[in-house]
């Protein structure tokens, strides 16, 4: 077979009669793999935008209690210990994770051109996941929080969510070994790579952390080597592949280059493994560990560079396209992000940029950045294309998609813009303030033999007090707020699509499978482009 480039050598011209017939064939077999997911697909969908929702209001309240600290602050399970990483954990594996299990089945199907083999594994996977999730966030409300970030919930908790894990990872097998299509693209690629990286980190943490807990600096470089590793062996193979998938379908064309997409799978897998001590810098660990942590971050280059050339050169003479479909506009964007947020990465790696920067809300903007700028913008393009699909009915409103799109592209740039200034802000101040201890007391209104009492200690001082570089914070973090709001009104708009579509409020249609919403088409395929990108 021959690769799918754009400079693969042409092919013979089939006759019209046979080219309509293998259209036609190709179509049935689409639409019969649609119809064999469609069911847990869509609850994997509807159970994200439920965790999506209530995530949402956790994060408006974690939020607003940086700058309200006050606000339901009488009630335990709505104290900011409680709600921050309830708000996390939702989002991370109640919203993100389950969008991800939706998308990775369609796309698993898709590429391996097979309807969906035992769909009691799918069903099962979706069920026991959101069972993990229920019982984590209510254990973390209730005061049983295990205190380390990404991993909160207690072992019990994350149980059922290996388990469907292993179910996955299953599935991935049986489905892969009975495959249709000979050629593994790089979409599946990644999916594959998702499918047996994540369970085994996540079981190797959980033993580490809670299990048979380690303590000690190592507890905070297992830590680490979690927090940063769900991003690069889960949510970022299922994003890139989604991505792979959805740009050359859309367009109608080949992804650029196969040799460069593999390119850039291989370097992933790599380097990204090794970058989470870079978080631990000014920690305790030995020096080896955290340079090596650093080069391997600065050598996360290359598989970006390689992805964002691809998808570049695939969108190529064809960025009109944006004004007319959703997918496009959130996948495209979603890929942008992940090129910004991961050069950022890199460079915070550095010792001497990472210093002023660590510990500082800049850290929180570039994690919005990275989940939500590029994974939640990936998944929103993922389900606007596959739902119709799934439903055989076209989105009911363009508005509200329109709605959806704006809001939270503009709460997306307000939040990381803030948390981005603010944090540099902060950091300035926390490592080279100029300021000494007289002049902060003669602001505050303090009397001349206080400053006498001091004698010289005022004068050797160089330090801002740490609350007031608390309260340099809060207008920042109010302005995150905010941002939040406007994000949470895209939030209900595509909510409401999502019921609307799924309910049937716009009646089925011949080819609506095949199309985005209305006056946003996304024709298929035509038959050279799909002979040689495998759909």
């Amino acid at each position: 077979m021959s690769d799918p480039t754009l400079d693969s050598p042409p092919r013979s011209p089939l006759p019209r009669d046979q080219s309509a017939e293998n259209q036609a064939a190709s179509a049935q077999n689409r639409a019969a793999i649609d119809r064999s997911c469609a069911g847990v697909c869509l609850a994997a969908f509807a159970s994200a935008l439920f965790w999506l929702a209530l995530g949402s209001v956790l994060a408006i309240l974690a939020s607003a209690k940086f700058h309200l600290p006050y606000f339901l602050s009488d009630w335990g399970p709505l104290s900011f210990g409680r709600v921050r990483p309830a708000h996390l954990n939702t989002v991370i594996y109640g919203w993100s994770s389950l969008a991800a299990v939706g998308v990775f089945f369609w796309l698993f199907c898709r590429l391996t051109r097979r309807p969906m083999p035992m769909p009691s594994l799918g069903w099962a996977t979706v069920i026991l996941w959101n069972i993990g999730v229920a019982l984590g966030c209510v254990a973390i409300l209730g005061g049983g929080s295990r205190g380390i970030e990404w991993m909160e919930f207690p072992w019990w908790a994350a149980m059922p969510i290996f388990m469907a894990l292993g179910l996955l990872g299953f599935w991935s097998v049986i489905t892969f070994h009975g495959r249709r299509e000979p050629h593994v693209y790089v979409s599946l690629w990644y999916l594959l790579g998702a499918a047996f990286w994540f369970p085994w980190l996540y079981a190797a943490s959980n033993l580490l952390l809670h299990i048979t807990p380690i303590r000690g600096v190592s507890q905070a470089s297992i830590n680490w080597w979690y927090g940063h590793n769900i991003l690069g062996v889960w949510f970022t193979p299922v994003g890139l592949a989604a991505a792979y998938y959805l740009l050359p379908k859309v367009l109608g064309r080949p992804i650029h280059s196969y040799y460069l997409s593999i390119l850039g799978f291989w370097t992933l897998a790599f380097f990204y493994n090794w970058a989470g001590a870079h978080h631990l810098i000014g920690g305790p660990l030995p020096a080896w560990l955290i340079t090596l942590s650093t080069v391997a971050s600065v050598m996360m280059i290359i598989p970006v560079t390689t992805v964002a050339l691809n998808h570049h050169m695939t969108m190529k003479g064809h960025f009109y396209r944006l004004k007319t479909s959703p997918t496009l506009r959130f996948v495209v964007l979603g890929a942008m992000a992940y090129t910004l947020v991961s050069l950022q990465g890199s460079m915070m790696s550095i010792r001497t940029i990472n210093q002023p920067l660590h510990f500082t809300h800049h850290t929180v903007g570039h994690a919005h950045l990275g989940m939500y700028g590029f994974f939640t913008l990936m998944m929103f393009g993922a389900m606007y294309y596959i739902v119709p699909r799934l439903t055989g009915r076209d989105w009911a409103s363009s508005g509200l998609i329109s709605l959806h799109f704006w809001t939270v592209i503009l709460g997306l740039a307000m939040m990381v813009t803030t948390l981005t200034l603010g944090g540099i802000i902060q950091g300035m101040e926390l490592n080279h303030a100029q300021r000494t201890l007289r002049s902060v007391m003669a602001e505050e209104g303090l009397i001349r033999g206080t400053l006498t009492f001091l004698g010289g200690l005022e004068e050797r001082s160089g330090v801002i007090p740490f609350i007031e570089v608390v309260g340099s914070t809060i207008p920042w973090l109010t302005l995150r707020t905010v941002a939040g709001m406007v994000i949470v009104v895209g939030h209900l708009a595509f909510i409401a699509l999502f019921w609307m579509n799924v309910r049937g409020l716009r009646p089925r249609r011949p080819g609506a499978a095949e199309l985005g919403p209305s006056g946003m088409n996304e024709p298929p395929l035509g038959p050279q482009a799909m002979e040689m990108h495998g759909r």
